[in-house]
């Protein structure tokens, strides 16, 4: 069974255990997929964020969905874009596992991940898709939580992106 899949369409609609958020490093929201599930879960999601403190580059932390069909949102922090100079894959990694670490802990069956450091923070998207699938990938095949993981893309250029290296390997 194939534990990966891409789904075009709003991360903020998907039925899924956990929906993943691109957060920045406050957790209290900003533009894109950010703002997106902030607008879709309510104020009470700002309101749990705010007694996170903050989230380091590379980590993630747990808050409930509210009013988005996700019981739960993981929110990682992935890295911005500066060259590749910065150990920015390890960290982009990085985030990708502690939201699958975050759902294997709590047997989530289901987690839809964004495009993690490709909008504002500039990561180079077929870049950040090799290291987002790679992580995935070697997760899954070491764990049996999640079941399933989506990669939920809303632009045409990362969904022909990510076909294209799922098909290739």
């Amino acid at each position: 069974m194939e534990r990966m899949e891409i789904n075009n369409g709003d991360i903020t609609r998907l039925e899924v255990d956990a929906i993943v958020n691109a957060a920045n490093s406050t957790l209290l929201g900003g533009g894109g997929v950010d703002g997106a599930i902030h607008r879709a879960a309510g104020p009470e999601l700002l309101e749990e964020c705010r007694q996170l403190d903050g989230c380091p580059t590379g980590e993630a932390r747990l808050t409930k969905g509210y009013r988005l069909p996700a019981k739960w949102v993981i929110h990682a922090v992935g890295p911005v874009w500066n060259g590749g100079q910065g150990k920015e894959a390890e960290k982009l990694a990085s985030a990708y596992r502690s939201s699958l670490e975050i759902a294997r802990n709590h047997r989530m069956k289901s987690i839809a991940f964004p495009n993690i450091s490709t909008g504002v923070y500039g990561y180079p998207k077929e870049q950040a898709a090799i290291v987002a699938i790679r992580t995935v990938r070697k997760f899954l095949a070491e764990n049996e939580w999640p079941e399933k993981v989506i990669f939920a893309i809303f632009d045409q250029e990362n969904l022909t992106i990510y076909r294209e290296i799922l098909e290739g390997y």
